[in-house]
């Protein structure tokens, strides 16, 4: 072990603890069997089998209140490997299930045997027929499918609210709708084909024209059964009718019986049926959808009503004037999203009996939302709303800001809500479906139900079409409590089938925990039938065993996860999975909800078990070290959990008071620090890079990796010694040059000015110059102790940067202009915990200003643009997303290029600083698909706003990277 390695014991939690019923048992702690995790290495290639305990607990759960332990993880990288894990299972009598986003709110992702991570090397999408059509694989989310298709105007049907997270892999297989997707635009009616791996292993792409015939060749017990059910169905006209019914509301309970009818072979019958087969007849390779028109032309309204009922009678009106969506919230769901960012304070404050309809109307063109707009008009007239609070307007708009803030508060149902909850409660969410027009009486009876049984009522959900969502809370500890759930559930499925004759589940699927009741839904026939078509296409049974199909009454019962008590800042965390798609070492390590899911299970252990003791051993580097700190998980958690913040806490918790004495003296001293940095990086380029690399690797192993940054090829020179020589007296804004633009100069090669030098250029050339203090050497904007958790010495140079700038800026009456954007982020925002009273209100009087701001929006339209480049890609950085101004960026690179690509797959590239110095194998991760989007074309330029950034992207793409300011100097500079 290297010398200066931090004890992992360190973060073992301080409090005597009792082990949780749930617990992972001591005989686990070992991680997966060695025979197993031998056979299968030997099958797949090690890399390929994830074994330690830290692997399968943090595997071990989803977004649903089920956990289960898997015995082995493996991550298969086609279909080759997926087959071969499929072969092996059935040689061996095991059983597979498949994950890929683990948004699944009923357990559908989670397994007791081989779990199969089908999301890190499944993503991709191929657009079709000029966005008619889009392949795309399982492990693509749909906001990234989606954004694929935005350029042709095309969209996907199913938008379900996880978005963000959830993958196409999930949604097919749970028939995912979403807000507008009802029964017409879901997975079911919008897959056109599907390429599937089915448990024997063999693979089917339903859209080959040789498919029946291959297929019969292949598997011709499988391809007679069907088509026998098929007859039996047919010749059965009140169960044809039946099936027929059932399926005119949302409706994902079992296999889609309607698949039968609707397929005329047994190819064509598989398309149907693995729509809504929650992974339990076989792998979706591949999907293709077909798409539909993205409706540009949007009006959005959110209205209040005095009650439920008075909302739900409301909804038919607007469904025949034309709206695409209609979103029912109760008082206690809009009451609990003021936790949501942007959702208005004054919320809080709403009656109990308040309810909101969310509608909205989209339209291809002006002249149709125009009329759409009238014909909302003439409803509004008839209705009756209230405003009890004053951010009510109960009108419609056409801002995409507020409609955004409307959908994001709607979105954040089950998140908001359920990060709400009491600590140590687990979260259940219900979905169902009723006929609409009996929305108002189920939604009365639901709120009675839930009160009967001491629950929280609250409901919300898409009112066009009859489906509400609902949410519990108990404590899975608790037997008392797991009763309290089982008899509302067994009341809850009587009132939905006997008195409704509803879809006990709409849109969430089966799952474990309506699996007991598929028959009181659909009776014995139908469900006999759903046991005969999984033993003809999965006779061994080795796929996703009790997720859909289970005989076990109390089966909803097993597994359920007791939530235990952690560190304030995650403890809301409901395990939505939300942040996962955002993380930067979510293919590397762990993501935040995985980071959080570990430290839950040290709390279920016994103080000092050997479970505990192991997931310690392992936290370090698989959570805190390759944590980029970044904290853009914060910006996608609905509910703002920082699991960032917390990583650099426990760095600081495990920093000794030496280390944290030197950070402090460092800050102290940062002038002398600073001039030996950059004398440091001077020097560097005029040695081997070999050799450096060999001393930093020798310094790495003798201390820690978290010390020592490693030598990367390519670290640019160091900057000059002297900054432009500017003038106070004319000078509208003071300008800081950060601390990484006084050490590191310009690429290798870039002739042209620096970027001080620009800077200063740009703003005397719009008449809008600006100062750099003689004294900016020596302060910094405190990221470097923050993001290491060095408390002492964050303070010191927080309190003594502001200090500095309240002084340059002459009490604030100048702006502060800075020209990174994370070191813009860290003084308007990350120092404020660390001042001293009277230091936080000399930063209330500072504006700062990100350069990227300061450029468009004060220089930019004072500049002649005399010259452009055909191209430019743009590599937005992670603190530009928690300022706001990723639009700056690419407003001022269209300046300069005629064409500006922002990629896709665009992220945070992890190098954080010096994060990607100290574990380069984070920023190789994080920017993998984003690299090979960039590399797949040239550009005439390439640029960012964050010189560390910079460094990273130029690693991890072999282009060179440079500040967009650099380029808009070059275009604005008059001709000579």
């Amino acid at each position: 072990m290297p010398v200066r390695e931090p004890n992992p014991q360190i973060l073992r939690a301080g409090t005597r603890r009792q082990a949780a019923p749930d617990r992972v048992p001591d005989l686990q702690a070992r991680g997966t069997p060695r025979h197993l995790r031998e056979e299968l290495t030997a099958l797949l290639g090690p890399e390929k089998v994830l074994g330690t305990i830290s692997d399968l607990v943090r595997y071990a759960s989803d977004a649903s209140p089920y956990r289960f332990v898997p015995q082995v993880v493996v991550v298969p990288q086609d279909i080759d490997d997926v087959s071969a894990v499929l072969s092996y299972a059935h040689g061996k009598g095991r059983e597979v299930v498949f994950r890929a986003a683990g948004t699944s709110l009923n357990g559908q992702a989670q397994g007791e045997d081989i779990l199969v991570d089908v999301r890190r090397h499944w993503a991709g999408v191929e657009v079709l027929d000029g966005g008619a059509r889009a392949r795309i694989r399982p492990g693509t989310t749909v906001v990234r499918a989606n954004a694929a298709l935005a350029p042709y105007g095309r969209v996907l049907g199913p938008d379900p609210a996880s978005a963000i997270a959830c993958t196409i892999g999930g949604v097919v297989a749970n028939n995912a709708s979403g807000m507008t997707a009802g029964t017409t635009r879901n997975s079911y009616r919008t897959v056109a084909s599907l390429t599937v791996v089915l448990p024997s292993g063999t693979v089917v792409d339903t859209a080959d024209p040789a498919a029946d015939e291959e297929l019969a060749h292949a598997e011709p017990r499988l391809c007679a059964g069907l088509m026998a059910l098929k007859a039996e169905i047919e010749a059965d006209p009140e169960l044809t009718a039946r099936i027929r019914a059932k399926y005119t509301l949302k409706n994902t309970n079992g296999y889609r019986l309607d698949a039968f009818l609707d397929g005329a072979t047994p190819a064509g019958i598989l398309r149907g049926l693995m729509v809504g087969s929650e992974g339990t007849l076989g792998f979706l390779s591949e999907v293709v959808f077909d798409t539909l028109p993205l409706d540009r032309k949007v009006s959005t309204a959110l209205l209040f009503f005095p009650s439920l009922p008075a909302a739900a009678a409301a909804v038919p009106r607007f469904t025949e004037a034309g709206a695409r969506a209609v979103e029912l919230m109760d008082g206690n769901t809009l009451r609990a999203s003021v936790r949501v960012p942007g959702v208005p304070a004054d919320w809080a404050e709403l009656p109990r009996e308040t309810t909101a309809l969310l509608v909205e109307f989209r339209a291809p063109d002006e002249a149709a939302r125009q009329a759409y707009e009238t014909a909302a008009a003439r409803v509004l007239d008839g209705l009756e709303l209230v405003a009890p609070v004053a951010s009510v307007d109960n009108a419609f708009t056409r801002d995409p800001g507020k409609i955004a803030g409307y959908w994001k508060a709607r979105k954040a149902f089950v998140t908001a809500v359920g990060g709400g909850r009491p600590s140590g409660t687990t979260l259940i969410t219900e979905d169902f479906a009723v006929p609409p027009a009996r929305l108002a009486e189920a939604c009365a009876e639901l709120l009675a139900l839930q009160a009967r049984h001491g629950f929280d009522a609250a409901v919300a959900g898409h009112a066009a079409h009859g489906n509400l969502h609902f949410l519990l809370t108990f404590d899975a500890a608790d037997p008392a409590d797991v009763e309290r759930y089982a008899a509302f559930m067994e009341e809850f499925c009587a009132l939905t089938v006997e008195r409704f004759d509803g879809s006990l589940k709409a849109e969430h699927a089966t799952g474990r925990n309506i699996a007991p009741f598929l028959e009181r839904e659909w009776g014995p026939k139908a469900t006999a039938l759903m046991w005969r078509t999984k033993e003809i296409i999965d006779p061994g049974g080795i796929l996703a065993p009790r997720i859909m199909l289970d005989r076990d009454p109390q089966a909803h019962l097993r597994g359920l996860k007791t939530i235990p008590v952690v560190e304030p800042i995650a403890d809301p965390c409901i395990e939505c999975g939300f942040c996962e798609p955002t993380c930067p070492s979510r293919d590397l390590t762990t993501t935040p909800r995985q980071r959080i899911v570990l430290r839950r299970e040290m709390m279920r252990q016994a103080d000092g078990s050997p479970v505990e003791t192991n997931l310690l051993a392992s936290y370090g580097y698989d959570a805190v070290d390759t944590c980029a700190g970044d904290s853009t998980c914060k910006l996608d958690c609905p509910v703002g959990i920082d699991t960032g913040a917390l990583m650099k806490e426990f760095r600081h918790q495990r920093h000794s008071p030496n280390e944290e004495r030197a950070a402090a003296l460092a800050a102290r001293n940062f002038r002398a620090v600073e001039a030996a940095a950059r004398l440091a990086v001077g020097t560097a380029r005029r040695v081997d890079d070999r050799l450096l690399a060999s001393l930093t690797g020798f310094a790495r192993r003798a201390t820690r990796p978290d010390l020592v940054p490693e030598w990367l090829p390519g670290i640019p020179g160091a900057a000059a010694r002297r900054l432009p020589r500017t003038h106070r007296p004319a000078a509208v804004a003071v300008y800081y040059p950060a601390c990484v633009n006084r050490i590191f100069g310009n690429p290798e090669g870039y002739q042209g000015p620096s970027l001080p030098e620009a800077v200063v250029a740009l703003s005397a050339r719009a008449g809008r110059p600006v100062w750099i203090p003689d004294d900016v050497r020596g302060t910094c904007c405190a990221t470097i102790w923050h993001s290491k958790g060095y408390e002492r010495g964050n303070e010191v140079m927080a309190n003594r940067i502001v200090e500095a700038a309240w002084g340059w800026t002459a009490g604030g009456r100048l702006p502060l202009v800075v020209d990174a954007s994370s070191c813009t982020l860290g003084i308007a925002r990350e120092v404020v915990p660390y001042l001293t009273d009277d230091n936080r209100e000399l930063h209330a009087e500072l504006t700062v200003l990100d350069s990227l701001v300061w450029a468009a929006d004060d220089l930019l339209p004072r500049l002649g643009v005399h010259r452009r480049i055909g191209s430019a890609v743009v590599h937005p950085t992670c603190s530009m997303r928690h300022l706001g101004d990723e639009d700056r960026l690419t407003a001022l690179a269209g300046a300069c290029a005629e064409e500006v690509v922002v990629p896709l797959d665009a992220g945070c590239c992890a190098f954080a600083g010096d994060r990607g110095m100290l574990h380069p194998e984070l920023t190789d991760s994080a920017s993998a698909r984003e690299a090979a989007e960039v590399a797949a074309r040239p550009f005439d330029a390439y640029v960012s706003a964050n010189r560390t950034c910079e460094i990273g992207m130029d690693r991890a793409t072999g282009r060179t990277y440079t500040s967009v300011l650099l380029e808009l100097e070059r275009a604005t500079r008059p001709p000579a």
